[in-house]
């Protein structure tokens, strides 16, 4: 189901800035990086499936066991190939905070600025910073942070999606029963990738989006 967003002003000033941002060379002292969330449920089998034999594949009944649910938080500079995941109960605004102070702490921790790239949803605005580490330790931790944020209901603009649609069809298109199985998963894949310096390629320009979409913005001007 398609959500199509007015191409308003706000809209072309926010996907200009982030055309602009990921245009730019690839620095390691002021590194672009996209962070998104997934919520997963866990899942067991019913029955043990059959294993693969001779002209047969893994067979497993349609029937399964829910376990509960979990949370994954996605970290990607696309042009360094570099790449966090962490696993995590929630997704609320606690954990987010502390994923972003690992990342600011440990990852980057010698970079001289660095610009995170976001959606909208409401765990991803300064304030909750503020609420969950008080105003003077936030401004403290994010006086390096310079935040963009894709367009409403424009969230293909990061590319962090891209990285979670590659994680979901390496290894979570299947049923996995528990966080720890989960954590390995990701772990493992997170390691291959990184090792491999798996960067992502953005091609669409400002003057794709103006070619492409230029005759849905809608006007500052109002009658």
């Amino acid at each position: 189901m398609w959500c199509i967003g007015t191409l308003t002003e706000e809209y072309r000033c926010r996907m200009y800035n982030l055309l602009k941002l990921y245009a730019k060379p690839l620095r390691c002292d002021e590194p672009v990086i996209c962070i998104d969330e997934k919520s997963l449920q866990l899942i067991a089998h019913s029955r043990a499936p059959l294993p693969m034999a001779p002209s047969a594949p893994t067979r497993q009944d349609y029937e399964y066991v829910r376990r509960g649910t979990t949370n994954l938080f996605v970290a990607v500079e696309p042009k360094a190939g570099q790449r966090v995941v962490s696993v995590t109960d929630h997704r609320g605004k606690t954990d987010f905070v502390g994923f972003v102070q690992g990342l600011l702490t440990n990852t980057y921790a010698a970079a001289r600025r660095v610009h995170l790239v976001l959606d909208n949803l409401n765990i991803h605005f300064r304030k909750c910073f503020d609420d969950v580490l008080g105003k003077r330790a936030a401004g403290k931790l994010l006086r390096r942070v310079r935040f963009h944020y894709t367009p409403k209901h424009a969230s293909w603009l990061n590319m962090a999606e891209i990285e979670i649609g590659i994680l979901t069809r390496q290894c979570l298109k299947r049923r996995l029963a528990s966080r720890q199985l989960l954590k390995q998963e990701v772990a493992t894949s997170q390691t291959d990738r990184n090792a491999l310096r798996r960067t992502i390629e953005w091609k669409f320009t400002r003057q794709d989006a103006d070619q492409k979409l230029g005759r849905h913005y809608v006007s500052k001007l109002t009658w």
